[in-house]
This record gives C-alpha cells, sequence and structure tokens, in this order.
C-alpha cells in the first residue's frame, strides 16, 4: 500500500523530509511515486548493520549510505524526500563536516607523500591493482584512484609531480579511455578526517571490546563517531510507513533497545480507505481500465512506442511521459504505469582482471622436471648479463633457475583438498617416466570419449518437439525472470533435441545458478513430445531435493511423476518398474535404482554430478545413454581450454551469471568466542534458520559437541563425517533438511552437492588452516535461498597468524562475490572441475603431475585423436648475453611483474607482445631500457618458434640460430652492445617472416 498511502499524503502540505521505510523495495515504489509527484528523492540502502559489527562485511552498502548522505547534506531543501529503510537510520552517521572532499585537476603540483597522508585519512586502502570502490594505488608516475561516488576509477599521469593526464580506466583490463578529464573530485572512502581527529578515533577503535578481526576505522570506525555523528530522525522531521513501524516493533521486542524507544512517537504514514496498491498484468490491462472507465485515468509510458504498443484509442485516458513506475487505484483515479521495474540492481560485476598468483613456498609443476617449490624471482649475472630468473627448490639441495621467459613452464601445483605433494629430485629422470606413463593412460580416454561421441553422432535420435506453446508458459511461470545464460542454454539443448541426432550436451554452472531450472524445460519438451525422461542424481539426498523441485515446477501440467530410491518398498519399487515400463510414468528421478530400470519409450537421461557416480554405474549410463538424449549438470567450472577440447566432440552448456534475486553472503573474519558463538547461532535460529558448523578434525568433533552443549543445552545437533556410512549419512542430511536439527556439526565433507536454502549461516572453525580455494567453496553452501547467507571465518588466535593468512582472510571477509581474494579460489575449483569429469580412478595421476599439467596433457591427447589438431608450440632456449628483465623501478610490485612475466611468456603471436607493450605504459608509465629490452626478448621468442628455430645464442656480436631440423644459420651484429644484438636478431627474423 506504499504507493497509494504516499500518493495521498503529498496531495497535501508534507512537512517531512524523511520518509523511514521496511526495506530498499519499500523506498523504491516510495521513490517512483515522490517522483511522480515532483520531488526530488535521495535513497538510503538498506543497511542491515548491528552496532559492533564489522563494516568491511558490509562495506558496499556502507559506501552507498555515506554517499546518499553527503548528497543529501549538500542538495536545497525544497521539495526534496530523504527514503530510507528503517536499519539505515538508527545508528548514528557522520554530520556533515566527516564528509567534506577535495579535487585533483590537470596541471596540479603534487606533495605526494601529502597526498597519500590524505587518502590515508579519507580511509582509501592503499593497493597494488584497484579493484572496488574506496582504493587508491600508487606507482611511480601513475596514481589509481576509485572515488566511491564514481562507477570507474580514475588513472593519474604525472609528469614529476605535476598531473599530465587524468582519465577513466576499466577495470576488466585496467587500460585507459580516451578521453581526457578536467579534474574529479576525491570523496572519502570513510570519513574525512583531519589528524586529531584521526587518532582519538583510532585509539577509541584499538580499545574496543567489539570482536572485530582488524580493529580499524574501516572495520569499527562507524560505532565510534560520539559528537560527530547524529541520529538524522532525531532532528529531522521524518514519518514511519507501516511496513517499518512492524520492523520497529519487532526490533524493540528483540532488542529491548530504549535508544530506539524515540521512533515509537513518530507519525505514521496513514492508509486511506478505497486507495490500493495493484499489480496488472498485460493480458488483464484493457478489460481493467474499461471497469474503471468512470474514474480518471493516467498512463504512464518512458516512450510513445509504448503506448502504441497497447491500443488505447476506445479508454479515455491522460497520456504521461516519463520513467515511473506507479501503479495504485483511488475512488477517483486510475494510474498505471507501461513501464518495467526499473530498479536496479545493487551487484557489481565481477572484474576479470584476474592475478593467478604464486606466492614463495607455493608447490610448482615444472613440465619436464616436475613438483618443486616456488622460491620468487631473483636476479642473477649470467653470460656476462643481467636476467631475472624464477627460483624453484627440488629435493634435497636442487635448485633450478628459471628464466621468466619461459614461466609458462610452471603451474601452481592443485589437487585434490589437503594433500600434500612430495617434491621431486633433479636429473633423476623419473617425472619424464610418470609423464610417460601418465600420457599413455590420457590417450586411453581420449580414445574412448572420441570414439564414443563418433559412435553417437552415427545414432539418430528421437525428434523432440521444442515449440509448444506450453514450454513459454511453464517459463513465464517460474516467478523469476531467466538470466542471459539460461536463455542461451535452452536454445542450445532445443537446438541439440530438435536436430535429429543423439543429444550429449554437458551444462555446467555452480549451485543455485538454475541448472535444475533449464533441464525442467528439456524434460517438459520430451514428455510433451510422448516420451519419457529420467533425471539421476548420485545420492538420496540430492535425488529427493530434485524430485520435489520438479513436482513443485511440474503441478497441474498432467505430468505423472515418480522417484525411485532406497525408501521405496520392494512392492512400490516392483509396482513403479511395471509402470515404467508399460509407459505410464513420464518422468522419473532417482538414485542409480534407475539404471536398471526398462522404460517404454525413454527420450532423455539427465544426470548430475556424474563423477561421484561408480565405475559399474558410468558404464551402465553410458549403455543406456548410446541411443538417448543426455544431458549431464555439473556445479565444478569447466576449464576454459578444456572446454574448448572437449567442445568439438559433446555440446557445452556454461552458467556463469548468478539470477538477479541472489544475496552475496555477508562474511565475517572473527576471533573464537562463546559469547560471540552463542549469538551467531540465536541470530540464526531466531529467524527460523539452521546453521552448518565446520570443524575439521574427526577426532576431537565430538567433543566440540558437548562444548556446544554445555554452551547451548537445548540446541539440537547432528554430526557428520566422512567415517559415517553413507546409508548413515544420507539419514542424517534427510532429518537436518526436514528441520529435525538446528546446526550440523561437519567435517569440510559437505563442501560441494548439498543444496539445502534453509541453512543460511556457517562458521567454520580454525579457518586459517583452510586453503582459500575451501574457504571460498564452503562458503557456498549458504545463501542458496532467498534469505541473506552468512559466514563466520574463526581463528583461535589471530597474533599467531602470519601477514599472509591475514591479508587472505580479510580479502575473502571484504570480497563476498568472486572478486580480488576469491579469484584464486574460483582458478582452483576451476581446476579441480576438470578433474572431477575425469573421475576418481585419475586421482592418483593427478596428484603425481597436479590438475594443471593433468589437463593440459588430456587436451593434447583429445586434440591429436580427434581431426582438430592442436597447433604446437615450440619451445625456443634464448641464450644471449643480454640486460632484459621489467624493472623493479618501474613496476615495484614482485607480485605484478611475476603475473606480466607469466602472460609474456605465454604470448604466441606478436600482436599479444605489443598489446602488452602498450598495456604497461598506460598502467606502469614509459618502459625503461631493461623492460623494453625484454620485451624484444619475447618478441624474438616469439618469431623464433614460428620459424623452427630451437636455440638462439651469442658470441660476443657473432649470434647463431639452431634451428630443429639440425641446420643452423651465423650472421654478425654491428657491436656486442645490447641494442645492436636485439636489433640485429629481430632484422634477421622479421625479414624471413615477412
Amino acid at each position: 500500500m506504499i504507493q497509494s498511502s504516499l500518493y495521498h499524503a503529498l496531495k497535501n502540505p508534507f512537512p517531512y523530509q524523511i520518509l523511514i521505510t521496511q526495506d530498499d523495495k519499500e523506498s523504491y515504489l516510495a521513490s517512483e511515486v515522490a517522483r511522480f509527484r515532483g520531488f526530488e528523492t535521495i535513497l538510503f540502502p538498506d543497511f542491515r548493520a548491528q552496532k559492533g559489527d564489522d563494516l568491511r562485511s558490509y562495506k558496499e552498502e556502507l559506501l552507498a549510505l555515506l554517499g546518499a548522505l553527503r548528497k543529501w547534506y549538500r542538495a536545497p531543501k525544497e521539495r526534496l524526500l530523504l527514503i530510507a529503510p528503517l536499519r539505515s537510520l538508527l545508528h548514528p552517521l557522520p554530520k556533515e563536516e566527516l564528509l567534506q572532499s577535495f579535487h585533483l585537476g590537470f596541471g596540479d603540483n603534487l606533495d605526494i607523500g601529502e597526498l597519500k597522508e590524505r587518502f590515508y585519512r579519507f580511509g582509501y586502502e592503499f593497493v597494488e591493482i584497484i579493484e572496488l570502490p574506496g582504493e587508491v594505488s600508487f606507482r611511480g608516475d601513475i596514481i589509481d584512484v576509485f572515488p566511491p561516488q564514481e562507477s570507474s576509477p580514475v588513472r593519474l599521469s604525472l609528469f614529476d609531480t605535476q598531473i599530465e593526464s587524468l582519465r577513466y580506466f576499466d577495470l576488466e583490463t585496467q587500460m585507459c579511455e580516451r578521453e581526457e578529464l578536467d579534474r574529479i573530485e576525491i570523496t572519502p572512502a570513510l570519513f574525512a578526517l583531519d589528524e586529531a581527529t584521526q587518532k582519538e578515533l583510532e585509539e577509541l577503535v584499538s580499545a574496543s571490546s567489539y570482536g572485530a578481526f582488524s580493529k580499524d576505522l574501516m572495520s569499527l570506525g562507524l560505532w565510534y563517531l560520539k559528537d560527530k555523528g547524529e541520529v538524522l530522525p532525531r532532528r529531522v522531521p521524518s514519518i514511519l510507513t507501516a511496513g517499518a513501524k512492524e520492523e520497529l516493533l519487532e526490533l524493540l521486542e528483540l532488542q529491548e533497545s530504549d535508544e530506539l524507544r524515540f521512533l515509537e512517537g513518530l507519525n505514521l504514514l496513514a492508509t486511506p480507505l478505497e486507495h490500493s496498491d495493484i499489480i496488472i498484468s498485460p493480458a488483464n490491462f484493457l478489460s481493467f481500465l474499461s471497469l474503471h472507465a468512470n474514474k480518471e485515468i493516467t498512463i504512464i509510458a518512458r516512450n510513445e512506442a509504448l503506448f502504441r504498443a497497447f491500443d488505447l484509442k476506445e479508454i479515455p485516458c491522460k497520456k504521461q511521459i516519463g520513467d515511473f513506475c506507479v501503479n495504485l487505484l483511488t475512488p477517483k483515479e486510475v494510474i498505471l504505469s507501461l513501464n518495467q521495474n526499473t530498479k536496479k540492481s545493487a551487484k557489481k560485476r565481477r572484474p576479470t582482471f584476474a592475478i593467478d598468483e604464486l606466492r614463495v613456498g607455493d608447490y610448482v609443476v615444472h613440465k619436464d622436471y616436475g613438483i618443486g617449490i616456488f622460491k620468487g624471482i631473483i636476479q642473477e649475472r649470467v653470460l656476462g648479463a643481467l636476467r631475472d630468473f624464477i627460483l624453484l627448490a627440488y629435493q634435497g639441495e636442487d635448485r633450478l633457475l628459471l628464466p621468466v621467459e619461459n614461466l609458462d613452464y610452471i603451474d601452481r601445483y592443485v589437487a585434490d583438498s589437503g594433500s600434500i605433494p612430495s617434491v621431486d629430485r633433479l636429473g633423476k629422470g623419473s617425472f619424464a617416466k610418470l609423464k610417460e606413463k601418465i600420457r599413455t593412460k590420457l590417450l586411453e580416454i581420449a580414445s574412448e570419449i572420441v570414439a564414443l561421441a563418433a559412435k553417437r553422432e552415427l545414432i539418430e535420435g528421437r525428434a523432440i518437439r521444442t515449440d509448444f506453446p506450453e514450454i513459454e508458459i511453464f517459463q513465464h511461470s517460474s516467478g523469476f525472470v531467466y538470466t542471459s545464460d539460461q536463455e542461451k542454454s535452452i536454445r542450445e539443448i532445443f537446438s541439440d533435441l530438435e536436430g535429429g541426432k543423439v543429444m550429449d550436451r554437458l551444462l555446467s554452472g555452480d549451485v543455485g545458478f538454475g541448472k535444475t531450472e533449464v533441464a525442467m524445460n528439456a524434460i517438459l519438451a520430451t514428455v510433451m513430445s510422448g516420451y519419457q525422461a529420467a533425471l539421476v542424481a548420485p545420492t538420496t539426498l540430492l535425488a529427493h531435493q530434485h524430485f520435489q523441485s520438479l513436482k513443485k515446477r511440474f503441478e497441474g501440467r498432467g505430468i505423472k511423476m515418480a522417484r525411485l530410491d532406497r525408501f521405496l518398498s520392494s512392492k512400490e519399487r516392483t509396482s513403479l518398474l511395471n509402470a515404467l515400463k508399460e509407459g505410464e510414468v513420464d518422468v522419473v528421478v532417482g538414485t542409480h535404482a534407475i539404471l536398471s530400470a526398462v522404460f517404454k519409450r525413454l527420450a532423455l537421461i539427465i544426470v548430475d554430478e556424474e563423477h561421484k557416480f561408480g565405475v559399474k554405474q558410468k558404464e551402465r549410463i553410458k549403455a543406456i545413454a548410446q541411443d538417448v538424449h543426455m544431458l549431464s549438470m555439473s556445479a565444478t567450472p569447466i576449464p576454459r581450454t578444456l572446454n574448448m577440447a572437449l567442445s568439438s566432440i559433446k555440446g557445452m552448456s556454461t552458467l556463469l551469471t548468478p539470477p538477479s534475486e541472489k544475496l552475496p553472503v555477508r562474511t565475517f573474519v572473527k576471533e573464537y568466542q562463546e559469547a560471540l558463538l552463542k549469538e551467531i547461532v540465536h541470530r540464526e535460529i531466531r529467524r527460523g534458520g539452521q546453521i552448518f558448523y565446520i570443524h575439521n578434525n574427526i577426532a576431537t568433533i565430538e567433543r566440540r559437541q558437548k562444548e556446544l552443549l554445555e554452551l547451548m543445552p537445548n540446541l539440537k545437533i547432528a554430526i557428520l563425517h566422512s567415517q559415517i556410512p553413507e546409508k548413515e549419512t544420507e539419514e542424517i542430511m534427510l532429518a537436518f533438511e526436514e528441520g529435525r536439527y538446528h546446526l550440523l556439526l561437519s567435517t569440510s565433507i559437505i563442501e560441494s552437492g548439498i543444496h539445502l536454502p534453509n541453512a543460511n549461516t556457517i562458521i567454520i572453525d580454525s579457518s586459517d588452516r583452510f586453503g582459500i580455494a575451501d574457504l571460498h567453496q564452503l562458503r557456498g553452501r549458504v545463501g542458496r535461498g532467498s534469505k541473506e547467507g552468512f559466514c563466520y571465518f574463526l581463528v583461535e588466535e589471530k597474533e599467531s597468524l602470519t601477514p599472509e593468512a591475514k591479508k587472505r582472510l580479510l580479502a575473502l571477509e571484504s570480497n563476498s562475490f568472486l572478486g580480488s581474494g576469491s579469484v584464486l579460489a574460483y582458478h582452483d575449483l576451476e581446476i579441480r572441475g576438470g578433474g572431477n569429469l575425469l573421475g576418481e580412478a585419475q586421482s592418483g595421476h593427478i596428484k603425481g603431475i597436479g590438475y594443471a599439467l593433468y589437463l593440459k596433457m588430456l587436451e593434447e591427447a583429445i586434440h591429436s585423436l580427434s581431426s582438430k589438431a592442436l597447433p604446437k608450440r615450440e619451445d625456443v632456449d634464448l641464450k644471449l648475453s643480454i640486460n632484459a628483465f621489467l624493472s623493479p623501478e618501474l613496476i615495484e610490485s614482485d607480485r605484478l611483474r611475476l603475473e606480466l612475466y607469466r602472460r609474456l611468456s605465454r604470448c604466441e603471436s606478436t600482436q599479444e607482445v605489443n598489446e602488452i607493450e602498450v598495456e604497461i605504459h598506460d598502467r606502469f608509465g614509459s618502459p625503461d631500457l631493461y623492460t623494453k629490452q625484454f620485451l624484444e626478448l619475447i618478441l624474438i621468442k616469439v618469431l623464433a618458434s614460428l620459424q623452427g628455430i630451437k636455440t638462439i645464442t651469442n658470441y660476443n656480436q657473432n649470434i647463431t640460430f639452431f634451428y630443429r631440423d639440425e641446420t643452423k644459420k651465423s650472421f654478425s651484429a654491428k657491436s656486442r652492445d645490447d641494442d645492436d644484438l636485439l636489433a640485429a636478431i629481430l632484422e634477421q627474423l622479421q625479414g624471413k617472416s615477412a
């Protein structure tokens, strides 16, 4: 009723400056009406942090809140309405003086030390690569900054200390736009503090009793504003909506807070009789207007074309052009909008500029020498020239210096969670033997994959019609808008089903991204075409969940459904198997029990998480799927390169976009405290939810259960770990799903494949002992339904953590989307996804050489057996006495230099090298001599590889090319100087390639 109530109220003089709403949705609807009535509106986000919460977990909303507050302070108050959800106004917010800004403009002379200090006092985080608002990066003559009010970050280029260029740049590519800016406004990333206020605030925060992991201003500053903050409704005329009043009463009941009592005295926005908000579907639009033809009708549309789409000639109405979304009914008026809901999604896209960072101490795999330990970049003088090398440690005292231009020879070692590899010994040849053994095995796997694909190509598939109007009705009844990925996947699947050949397609996408909805479209088309469909899942729990989903969505569509699992009695099972044989059941959902059934007219089999089935079950799936359409579903991402290799013989569809209603998981890093634990558990139970508690030690898990029960005696706890039999595990999970337990105390066994939308809080004990990929995957267990998910990474003793562990946990805390801290996690999951496709039998081989090398070798095997052979890139050994490296003076960060070395080592064309040179110029300033010479060295490597050259050497100015066909070519440069040597080599190579 918010729209009709506010519309009525705004007809009279409106003495209020703030309208307090229940949530974001109500704020949006109110704003549309206020704008329609000629008011300017400023909207606060729904900021739900409770006093003492770590604000890093609410960074996005906090920045939006402070930005809106700054705008409100500055704006003239005539016909201006601040619309704010109740929870955004419960705490003191900074006064105007704490939100002042400053400007940087073309030609300004900067004191760099003073500027850094100012950014620090404004709450900016100093980083190497800008990814989020509120970050700044100083790199020599380049300053990148992302002011919170801007939609893109800005790059400042300096000439000495003077600004000579200001341009927006792209987060994904890190490259600048062409258009120059005159100046930019630098707003605070938190508060605009002077030195004294900052010192006072920092002292208060560091003495705080709140259990934040990082006791700094960004984490706790808002809670210590004192006289620098104010609760706005105390001094500004404010009015509550009915929804906000309900929310307030609920809060007062839970918190018994005297601080909030003053809000009860505020006036309530009245709802007049016979006024109502309405929702009209386009199909009923004209008939509804005919019923109310005696009223004054106003129709709103953002353009004339929308009016023309509806035949309004017969209906007397006032047409108004505008982008408002107002739909309401009063005794005398009807106002209807033809516009779609224009509410912008608060979601931010994930920066794809991912750094696959190597850290000192990481295990790596060299393609020729096997598993070693990465020890960092070192500079050595070799052949009289200064060069950068990667230092790798092997067994004993063995060391390997890898030239940085060959960084593509190594990959981070990733295998199954927790497995620690044994480091290889150099020069023994054992790794080469292991690789050969695995290559032979991979050729067998690849030939099986290719042969199966070839066989299926020859089999005629049952033609499935996909043009039934019922399918479109089914899609519209989902209650949400399909993502573009879902629509594309459905088109691809339908094309296969109609095509006359047997479908073999893999649909991959994270849990909650809508794979089952896509699959249901295929099932509906199959059943409408007169055939049967089967969905097979590896566990009873997963099968049970799928059955419930399908039953709910197919209700009332005349589809006969059944489930087949071990919970059926032998009598029920026999009856169902007969029904399948006679064609009396259209769709069956179940576990591997389905694989022994006989169908009358099976046309589609959908297999969820195929890699979790046993060998015999996989063989049976293969046998059934020979002449039946098959759709496999996987929740683990598939590596892009493997995707390309497999897509030549198998259909691949991917869901990468989360549904619009999916909320990010709110993440906190906390020191373990009993009081905190009670608060977390009770908060979730109060909202009717359940909790996952991860304790990754079977030996002490029962002791932890006792401790939890001593703390909270009424808590119903179930225990789950790998030593509990499978049947018992399923029974525990089903009982948890049915709500018989509050808390599931488990090892990381729950890491994947379980969809429990009522469990929306996860607590992870000793989180510093997990890899970032595992933490990211565990966090993904919650926030799968419409409720917001909460994730708590607990650590025993904060002070004993390494700085690196602290940094990585904080990255996960402040990025609950797949951004900076989580890119690495996604990379690990993606590689594991490739392993999952291949099944458990390969885990021994994968452990020996790591996923990355294993998948590379599999791609080569698949390509070598299919008609699309990979063009093999030949290695080139450069033994040149040339000083060449990416200069640390230009690119200070080892992490960024390493990433550029990796990308340059993978270049396969001169164009790629040139593009990276342009990028270096843009991001770091003009390349110096050593950097330019290194880029030329990479150009030489690329050209030499294309021309069949194996090695290039020089002795003084004499240069020799050694070719793969055992021939060689010698020539001389003008002198032994670096520039002359490089020029002579490039002239030879470019002359030949031209």
